[in-house]
């Protein structure tokens, strides 16, 4: 693990831009524009600014699971979820601001290519690896960030369960680790209003729900965690059934 003098060293010359409408993060060189979100250059801060700015804030979910972030929000800033496994600390998606004195992980799993927020600046602090469906990481929106291990399908690492989805993302992935579940932005938010991520192709979005459904259908769980909630699991899988029975 680095430590904060070669972190410190490492970023003298380091450009990275935060959007602070959407809290992409942005490598090199400011463009005009946020690719992600399409906000002007007014609307960046510094990956410095930011840090000084927005402190990454843990939530309690349950005994090993951490809901991070930021306070204040960094505007449509999603959340990312510790994970307290028996074989070590892991994130799921990653949060946008940078924060050098969160407590470290061994691995950054995504959901997908929209939330890869700091990581790069993480990976580098705490050699944390990094995973990535291979369809998202050859998207123009993840290509800046490093990758170490890019994903081809369903697998089992540190006791958490990775299931390829698709759908909203090409490379879209959900978790399961214990009792909770990490569904990203799929469908949100939880309650009677829930609708499917707009954004992406819609068709392949409602066909691949079902995957999700046949996925959790068979198991006793107790929490969904989604890119800016947590909720109970029965209700929201009765809402995410009634949603996709209605999409058909």
């Amino acid at each position: 693990m680095a430590n904060e003098g070669e972190m410190l060293a490492s970023t003298v010359n380091h450009q990275q831009w935060v959007c602070t409408v959407c809290g992409y993060n942005m490598i090199g060189e400011m463009p005009d524009v946020c690719p992600f979100c399409r906000a002007r250059h007014d609307k960046f801060v510094t990956w410095d600014e930011a840090e000084q700015t927005y402190r990454v804030t843990p939530h309690q979910i349950n005994n090993y699971v951490t809901q991070l972030i930021s306070v204040p929000r960094l505007g449509m800033e999603h959340a990312a979820y510790r994970i307290e496994t028996d074989s070590g600390a892991v994130w799921i998606d990653c949060p946008s601001a940078f924060n050098r004195d969160l407590e470290p992980v061994e691995a950054i799993y995504f959901t997908h290519k929209d939330f890869m927020g700091a990581s790069n600046q993480y990976r580098d602090l705490w050699e944390a690896k990094v995973y990535l469906h291979v369809n998202d990481a050859e998207h123009p929106l993840a290509e800046q960030f490093p990758i170490d291990n890019k994903i081809y399908g369903d697998f089992t690492e540190h006791g958490i369960e990775a299931f390829y989805i698709g759908g909203h993302t090409p490379g879209f992935m959900i978790y399961i680790y214990d009792l909770v579940l990490f569904i990203g932005d799929y469908a949100f938010p939880p309650g009677s209003s829930m609708q499917f991520n707009p954004f992406g192709p819609k068709d392949k979005t409602r066909k691949r729900a079902s995957r999700i459904l046949d996925i959790v259908s068979e198991r006793s769980l107790e929490v969904v965690c989604g890119f800016n909630f947590f909720t109970d699991f029965d209700s929201w899988r009765e809402d995410f059934n009634h949603l996709l029975d209605t999409a058909r």
